[in-house]
């Protein structure tokens, strides 16, 4: 299963160790491999858990829903390899989405149809995807000599199996072998149906991640084999229960995710890599092993999920008894919650969730534990969580209502910048089928402002009649619409609330994530993640995150669609995008302008206003200098927001 080529650089890897601090795992990959927000989704992936796996050892997952070995290159590794050290690992696993095109490069096939002038053609193509002989090893081969450069250890890693079943045995295109049926380019044009021998890997992506390996001399290990065999000793329908999101044959529960991250690090372990900072121990343990929730408003309610595992433990049967201090509540199923809950286990093994939910005070914040108790095992977790204010300033409301146009409404000092479309074109304005019905239990949506006719602007892909691909399962990174908002100069916007109404329209095969992002999308945080979404059934999104923004920072709120698939003519349907926060002046008193008082009357004789350069009147918008001259000689100079 292990390539142990290569033996000379390891074992100086190994020797060498960090040039300074705590050696890093940085994983890039797609979304099996990528993060997800626990209360969004029940999908994990499985570089969440890699830490879980390690010691003394930090993991940093740069790993993205939708990316092929391109989108590795091209966005993902400029991002991991600021963070990148001497003695780090970077571990590089793609092929889901390099399949895409039936097997042919996506810019190629873009380029061949500019090239010949079919537009309409061109622009319906998806230029994710890779060649497995061509393009694919190179974008890989790129990402590796980097990493080398850079004396870190690069490890090349095949992608997860799909669980797809033949029988007893994961097909061929499961294990990413399209050799039964791939399409490819040629100079008369495109040619499908292709099919090659079993003894032909070709169009095999893991094999050839294992060649590109071999051929430079880096450490390989095939997942794509060992999850082969992780589905098979479960078979179809219990695989399916147990290591999958529920929402078809690719993507992990937590219980996947986990096992998979665990296999990976005997791999790890057996190709003599990471050494002491592989942690596989088969007694019950806790990851996180600290639930530290971070900061948010009075009354926000803040939930963090807790894994289990053991796989030893003795007795057999029996029972793991989770218990939380006073502030604190435990759940086993998000739904019911309690100061304690019960979690049994059999065979000795448990790879079980439990939750952690906490409620933020008016003032301080929460403190204390959660306890793990397995017969005479007791792990005890700390849960830390802190109640932040808005800051003293004035309030700020942006609004796309998105009934008639992609106008916005603004009250406050705040910078919207207008609705963007990537690959995504407006349809138009109008309700979901049954628009009156479901509108009614929503608030403002059917009442004397708008009687059962409100509207939501409804998008469609931006392909040729509207067609949307039929082999996607994610997002795509060139996808999307998008809405912002920058602070005025001179201010910070304390975000506090973002919100937005969304709908499938025309069938429950269509799909959105909606994220948002104040680093231009380096790292984004999950609003929306649903395994399904029915047709014309509107969900309001809503979060309220501790945001800070100023300078040139922008807040950038997305929403990634496609459809399950593919078909025509489906609409993603938008409505009330909204931002909440509170504009508040960030920079000191200009110098050189003092308030002086003397006693007198209160009256104001004239006020002028400077812009924070100095510069007098004008119609200066943001933080500006105040100065009122009152009757009586007195001289007051203050700062204030001016909202023009």
């Amino acid at each position: 299963m292990i390539a142990r080529g290569a033996l000379s650089l390891m074992v100086m890897t190994m020797m060498a160790g960090t040039a300074e601090g705590v050696v890093k795992v940085h994983t890039l990959g797609d979304s099996t491999m990528a993060p997800y927000d626990e209360s969004a989704t029940v999908t994990r992936g499985w570089g969440m858990y890699v830490q879980q796996f390690l010691s003394d050892a930090k993991a940093i997952n740069y790993a993205r829903g939708g990316r092929d070995a391109r989108g590795g290159l091209e966005e993902l590794w400029p991002t991991a390899k600021k963070a990148v050290e001497e003695g780090d690992y970077v571990i590089i696993s793609f092929g889901h989405n390099d399949e895409k095109n039936s097997g042919m490069d996506g810019v190629e096939l873009y380029n061949y149809y500019v090239s010949t002038g079919q537009t309409e053609k061109a622009n319906s193509v998806d230029k994710r995807g890779t060649i497995p002989t061509t393009t694919y090893k190179k974008c890989l081969g790129a990402i590796v000599d980097e990493v080398r450069a850079m004396k870190a250890t690069p490890v090349l890693v095949s992608p997860v199996c799909r669980s797809y079943f033949s029988g007893s045995t994961i097909k061929r295109n499961g294990r990413h072998d399209l050799g039964d049926n791939f399409s490819v380019l040629t100079s008369e044009g495109v040619k499908e149906g292709q099919k090659v021998g079993t003894d032909d890997h070709r169009m095999d992506y893991a094999y050839h991640c294992k060649q590109l390996a071999d051929s430079v001399g880096v450490p390989f290990i095939d997942l794509t084999t060992a999850t082969k065999e992780l589905y098979e000793s479960y078979g179809d329908t219990k695989s399916h229960e147990v290591l999958f999101d529920g929402d078809g044959s690719t993507h992990f529960s937590s219980t996947g995710a986990a096992i998979v991250a665990r296999i990976w690090a005997q791999e790890m372990q057996k190709l003599g890599l990471l050494g002491e900072h592989i942690r596989l121990t088969s007694e019950l343990s806790v990851m996180p092993t600290e639930a530290a929730f971070g900061s948010a408003y009075a009354g926000h309610k803040m939930t963090k999920e807790l894994m289990i595992n053991g796989f030893d433990l003795k007795p057999e049967n029996g029972e793991i008894t989770v218990t939380a201090t006073e502030g604190i509540e435990v759940s086993a199923d998000k739904e019911n919650w309690s100061s304690e809950v019960k979690v049994a286990y059999s065979g000795g093994t448990v790879v079980e969730n439990v939750y952690i939910q906490v409620t933020l005070p008016a003032e301080g914040g929460v403190e204390g534990t959660v306890s793990i108790r397995q017969g005479e095992t007791s792990i005890e977790v700390p849960v830390t969580a802190s109640t932040v204010a808005l800051g003293e300033g004035e309030a700020v409301e942006v609004r796309w209502r998105l009934e008639n146009d992609a106008k916005y409404s603004l009250s406050g000092p705040a910078e919207p910048i207008e609705e963007k479309y990537e690959g995504m074109t407006l349809q138009s304005y109008n309700s979901p089928k049954g628009g009156a019905t479901l509108w009614a239990d929503v608030e403002g949506g059917n009442d004397e402002t708008h009687p059962n006719t409100y509207k939501m602007q409804r998008n469609v892909i931006d392909s040729e009649g509207g067609t949307w691909p039929k082999d996607e399962i994610d997002d795509n990174p060139t996808r999307y619409i998008e809405f912002a908002v920058k602070a005025v100069e001179g201010t910070t916007l304390q975000i506090s609330d973002i919100g937005l109404r969304i709908a499938g329209a025309g069938g429950n095969g269509m799909m959105c994530h909606v994220y948002y992002s104040v680093d231009e999308y380096e790292t984004r945080t999950t609003m929306f993640a649903p395994s399904k979404m029915t047709s014309n059934t509107i969900y309001e999104i809503e979060a309220k995150p501790v945001v800070k923004i100023s300078g040139e920072q922008v807040l950038r709120l997305r929403v990634y669609p496609w459809y399950n698939g593919g078909a025509t003519g489906k609409t993603i349907c938008l409505s009330d995008v909204v931002v909440k926060g509170v504009a508040v002046a960030n920079v000191e008193e200009p110098t050189g302008m003092e308030e002086t008082r003397v006693t007198g009357g209160e009256d104001v004789a004239s006020e002028e206003i400077y812009s924070i350069d100095g510069r007098r009147g004008g119609k200066t918008r943001g933080l500006v200098v105040s100065v009122k001259k009152y009757a009586d000689g007195r001289v007051k100079v203050e700062k204030r927001l001016n909202n023009l």
